[in-house]
């Protein structure tokens, strides 16, 4: 790299965490989430509008994003305890499987009713089902959301991808059989080992790092293993072909429920995300392209509110089976409306298996998921008010039923 390349480098990312200082300030005074306000910045530094961020960036964005999901992941699975599990691990079960049945049924059959061709109905309904757990989590960290609904939500959050990816596999596949190809079984095999090799990959090295962090102090030590442990992870999960974020996971899992003193490894990986969550969310924003829209603006609409619809609706049944409070069967569904990474992912897989509909599944889903980025950490935040477990000022929210 040449010396302007690296100055380049400093420059943008510097002026990018004082972007997220200046968001933090905002999102205090104004209520709005940080997630939203970086976001929308992004996108004016992009080359949609300003083109003030160097084309270099782009380039950027892959490895940035897997290190902020590898930790977002392993934050998700330390919140993922015995004892959180045993208060609400049937609730989450139930809302979770309920959310995701609910969103193929209604987008599926909503995609089909106003004349989109059954196929790609099938398959954006399988992408709908996808969520973002990165935004979710930053909207608890950000409002000091505590209690059974936080903690449910959490459990959703967690494992609803997981959920996503078999329900979107086996529609996958169950389309190409449908249309003659027999590639379909091996989609399922595959999706299979994604999700198993996962759990294997966690397990194999969260009892491992469990064991080091009992023994570990406090400080850069612990850190070093953190990280270590999470990016061999999340290096290894791609190497196997399987899903890096449910491996980090399953890691924090382990770590959280084995580990002696085991809240030290967490604090250590709060002190590292957020810079990360900032650049990822920024660099989200500034890939924005609004060119493709005018073709597809019908059906993106229908699509947004078709999935809006169904997780508003989607944890009711659930919850009721769960005997889950009042404010689970309102508020949890709508909590999930934050879309990004794993649904682009989908969408390129099924864009891959379809090249004839290639064009418009990319599109849609591109453009939806930034309606929900944009949507959906207000929502979020909105919800867990309602829910009465955040530590903030409601009365901005106390119109809101």
């Amino acid at each position: 790299m040449h010396s302007t390349d690296i100055h380049t480098v400093f420059i943008v990312v510097g002026m990018l965490f004082l972007l997220g200082l200046l968001t933090d300030s905002i999102g205090r005074r104004t209520k709005l989430p940080r997630v939203t306000l970086l976001f929308v910045f992004g996108f004016l530094l992009g080359p949609e509008v300003s083109n003030l961020l160097p084309a270099a960036t782009q380039g950027w964005f892959g490895l940035i994003a897997n290190i902020a999901l590898l930790l977002v992941g392993f934050s998700l699975g330390g919140k993922m305890t015995l004892s959180t599990l045993r208060r609400n691990g049937k609730c989450v079960l139930y809302v979770s499987t309920s959310v995701v049945m609910i969103t193929v049924i209604v987008v599926s059959g909503g995609l089909s009713l106003i004349g989109a061709p059954l196929t790609l109905a099938i398959l954006l309904a399988g992408i709908a089902t996808a969520t973002d757990p990165a935004t979710t989590l930053d909207a608890i960290n950000e409002t000091n959301a505590e209690g059974e609904f936080t903690d449910t939500l959490v459990g959703v959050v967690s494992i609803d991808d997981a959920w996503g990816l078999i329900v979107f596999s086996a529609l996958l596949a169950a389309v190409s059989l449908g249309n003659g190809d027999h590639s379909g079984v091996t989609l399922m095999i595959t999706a299979v080992w994604e999700l198993v090799g996962a759990v294997i990959l966690g397990l194999v090295l969260g009892f491992p790092m469990a064991y080091m962090s009992s023994r570990l102090p406090a400080g850069k030590t612990l850190l070093l293993e953190v990280l270590g442990m999470v990016l061999l992870c999340g290096g290894l999960a791609m190497y196997l072909e399987v899903s890096y974020l449910l491996s980090a996971m399953v890691l924090g899992m382990v770590v959280a429920n084995f580990a002696e003193h085991q809240e030290r490894s967490f604090y250590e990986v709060e002190e590292i995300e957020w810079p990360f969550m900032i650049l990822f969310f920024v660099l989200t924003g500034a890939s924005l392209q609004l060119d493709s829209l005018s073709s597809i603006w019908s059906l993106v609409l229908a699509f947004v509110v078709l999935r809006t619809l169904a997780r508003a609706l989607g944890a009711i049944p659930g919850a009721k089976l769960a005997n889950a409070p009042t404010s689970v069967k309102h508020w949890i569904g709508l909590c999930l409306l934050p879309q990004a990474g794993v649904a682009v992912g989908m969408a390129l897989i099924a864009a891959t298996e379809f090249p004839d509909i290639a064009d418009t599944i990319i599109q849609v889903v591109v453009v939806a998921t930034i309606v929900f980025e944009l949507i959906g950490p207000i929502v979020t935040r909105m919800c867990l008010v309602k829910a009465g477990e955040t530590r903030i000022h409601s009365s901005k929210y106390a119109s809101i039923k």
